[in-house]
């Protein structure tokens, strides 16, 4: 199977798709010979795409289900640096939700815009569990506090903190999922030390897209470390055989709105 569709009518030949190839595997072109790669390099191809979505006249098709192919609209996608900076400044971690429920399609939607974090060698190795039942994510907030329940008068570094978080549960007060209603977990590869990066980067972009979508979020600090070690959390959550949670992230329809950004250090930068 060709690796690359190239519309010969339109390919100017510009050369675009060797020189922007992580892998240095598209040959160039020249009069006689259109962009290519040859069949004893295909298995080197990691389908970034890189080829297609750089080239200026639209001629060049990765060969991955090419029939969803969409080209960006003229003026699309961009944002001035003002507004992205606004956007993301104004972004809070969110620990009070109302109790509509985030749409199932809304999750998804936001998950179709997540699934084009970069990933090592485009490996794509992040898949998603979202416990979408208010009633689940208060049960892992529950397991979370019994793995805590561990850590007293313990060697861990969390011992004399946990505590405090235990007695607030025990009055009533949700200090582990804040009364979020979904709760969405990142899983990844047993074996593989590189691919917890890709999480991080993945449920980044998650944090990033949701409040386009009018979802706020938090990241889920205490369900993460227990999920690490306490294997009844772990099957709670139903993370798959041969895999590991990553992280995990709460979120729902935030019951106040940000009005203001909050100051923050000034940056600090080392010039070499």
């Amino acid at each position: 199977m060709e690796i690359t569709i190239v519309d010969e009518a339109l390919c100017t030949r510009c050369g675009t798709c060797s020189a922007v190839c992580p892998s240095a595997i598209v040959g160039a072109a020249d009069e006689g010979t259109l962009p290519g790669v040859p069949e004893e390099k295909a298995g080197m191809c990691i389908a970034c795409g890189h080829c297609e979505a750089f080239c200026p006249a639209q001629a060049l098709t990765l060969n991955v289900r090419p029939e969803e192919k969409a080209d960006v609209p003229a003026g699309a996608g961009t944002l001035p640096p003002g507004d992205l900076g606004v956007y993301l400044q104004k972004r809070r971690s969110v620990r009070r939700y109302t109790d509509k429920p985030v749409p199932r399609e809304t999750i998804l939607a936001v998950l179709d815009v997540v699934r084009y974090a970069p990933s090592g060698g485009n490996g794509q190795p992040v898949r998603w569990i979202v416990v979408h039942d208010p009633e689940k994510v208060r049960k892992v907030a529950g397991l979370t506090v019994q793995w805590m329940k561990t850590l007293v008068e313990s060697s861990h570094p969390m011992s004399g903190y946990v505590p405090g978080l235990i007695g607030a549960w025990e009055a009533g007060n949700d200090v582990i999922c804040r009364g979020a209603p979904h709760l969405l977990v990142a899983h990844i590869p047993e074996g593989n030390p590189v691919v917890s990066v890709d999480a991080i980067i993945a449920m980044t972009h998650f944090d990033v897209a949701a409040p386009a979508f009018g979802i706020g979020t938090c990241w889920a600090g205490f369900v993460s470390m227990a999920a690490t070690s306490y294997e009844p959390l772990r099957k709670e959550i139903g993370i798959p055989t041969g895999r590991k949670f990553a992280y995990a992230m709460l979120f729902g329809n935030p019951e106040y709105v940000p009005r203001g950004i909050p100051r923050r250090n000034p940056v600090q930068v080392a010039w070499r």
